[in-house]
């Protein structure tokens, strides 16, 4: 059985999501900034702590979209580890039936023995090319060990 190790991450969205959260950050701050004087025909004003909970609340919305590049598969001769934008899960090849990635579908699946698909948010179809070779070197992993279970009697 081979020993390669298959790391895939997404790599559209992930730029996408970087350069969403600067921005998000820099508009709040620029709003901060501009917080500043009376607060309308009222007789509040401003203070230096609505200013810093407006960058807050930008850190914060920077750091939920950020969340979005966390998906991640790492894939190996004894099995793959899925890390989805919440929720991570790792299984042994025996419970992986097969690996899909349908026609119009956003990103691949693993299709398990129990009829459950998980999925791999990491294999998206906005990567194209790069989405299909990840795909191809998990079907080549699952297939490596398939044939390693059908040469060992004891392995069944």
């Amino acid at each position: 059985m081979s020993d390669s190790l298959v790391t895939l991450r997404p790599r559209r969205i992930r730029l996408v999501c970087w350069a969403s959260a600067a921005t998000l950050l820099v508009v709040f701050s620029l709003v901060a900034t501009s917080l500043t004087g009376r607060t309308g025909d009222g007789y509040g004003t401003f203070q230096r702590g609505d200013q810093l909970a407006m960058i807050g609340l930008g850190v914060f919305g920077a750091l939920g979209i950020l969340l979005f590049t966390r998906p991640r598969v790492v894939a190996d001769a004894r099995g793959v580890r899925v890390r989805n934008v919440i929720g991570s899960y790792e299984l042994p090849w025996e419970v992986v039936r097969g690996v899909r990635f349908d026609r119009g579908a956003p990103w691949a699946s693993l299709e398990l023995h129990d009829d459950d698909l998980l999925p791999m948010v990491a294999l998206q179809a906005a990567d194209k090319e790069l989405a299909v070779e990840g795909v191809r070197a998990l079907r080549r992993l699952h297939q490596a060990h398939l044939t390693a279970l059908a040469g060992d009697p004891a392995a069944r």
